[in-house]
């Protein structure tokens, strides 16, 4: 079991029962390296695990993130990445204040990530796939971000409103659905519609006030999508009887590895771009969608 220095001084900030309750965990998954659910980031097989603070002494509610995969499958070796608390810790409780710590610093990391990943595809979109392009709607501005964050009940995580400030949706038919995995971005009257909708059925525990939907099945079907976690993090799809499965790290996770596949296709396996009538599409060569041309040789 591997836990960086890094992360060590991360569980002493967090509290005192942080490092027993890890210990613990570490245990655990020495036991079963698939205890937690997978999380993909770039690529790399990782797994997130939230633990119940309340069942340690002095201990927030916290997700661990580690990896076990090549080659760290081969060696029998899990190696623990991060610990955090899994929503920011009460002022005056033991840890950092939320408006002390680093979150600000991170958040900021996150936005210029999600900024810089999301001109690279819209920069590829031109040459390669113009019907796409023709979709994107022009970024929000600050008076609709801040209708948006009256209708979440929260502040934006920075990232979301980085990507809603260059493009705040697509508009169209099949073009519009060029995400990776095929999900169309959602302006923000559709996001704000389907969360007050998933929101009247909150008390069934099929929806959490901390997500926020950003991609949808199409530009006009919120039948299934994508939601930013706001508290972990996290990008999960949903599903329209209420599944829901963590997908990428964090929104810039996913817009770096769509602007990847889309600047190197032949340097990464699987999932890869193509066109349909002049707009992207994803597709496996195996499995072609109907009318699907990939883009690389």
């Amino acid at each position: 079991m591997d836990v960086s220095a890094d992360v060590q001084e991360r569980c002493r900030e967090l509290g005192r029962g942080v490092e027993y309750a890890v210990k613990v965990v570490c245990g655990q998954l020495e036991d079963d390296p698939e205890l937690g659910d997978p999380v993909e980031a770039g690529g790399e097989p990782l797994y997130a695990v939230r633990v119940d603070g309340e069942m340690f002494e002095d201990c927030p509610e916290l997700i661990v993130r580690y990896a076990y995969g090549p080659p760290l499958l081969e060696e029998g070796r899990v190696q623990v990445r991060a610990v955090e608390a899994a929503r920011p810790l009460a002022s005056g409780a033991e840890g950092p204040d939320p408006a002390d710590a680093p979150d600000s610093g991170l958040g900021e990391w996150e936005a210029r990530q999600a900024a810089a990943a999301w001109r690279r595809v819209e920069s590829w979109l031109p040459a390669h796939a113009p019907a796409s392009f023709a979709t994107l709607c022009p970024g929000a501005g600050e008076e609709d971000l801040a209708v948006a964050e009256g209708a979440f009940g929260r502040v934006l995580p920075p990232s979301l409103t980085a990507l809603w400030r260059l493009c705040a949706g697509v508009r169209g038919g099949g073009p519009a659905v060029f995400l990776l995995d095929n999900w169309a971005l959602m302006d923000l009257d559709a996001a704000m519609g389907v969360y007050r909708a998933r929101m009247e059925t909150a008390g069934d525990g099929l929806w959490k006030a901390h997500w926020i939907p950003f991609a949808s099945y199409t530009s006009v079907d919120a039948s299934s999508g994508l939601y930013l976690d706001a508290e972990s993090g996290e990008v999960c799809w949903w599903g329209e009887f209420g599944e829901r499965v963590p997908r990428f790290a964090s929104l810039s996770v996913y817009l770096e590895e769509t602007a990847d596949r889309l600047e190197a296709p032949s340097l990464l396996p699987g999932l890869e771009p193509g066109l349909i009538d002049g707009g992207l599409a994803w597709g496996y060569r195996g499995d072609p969608p109907e009318g699907w041309t990939p883009l690389a040789g």
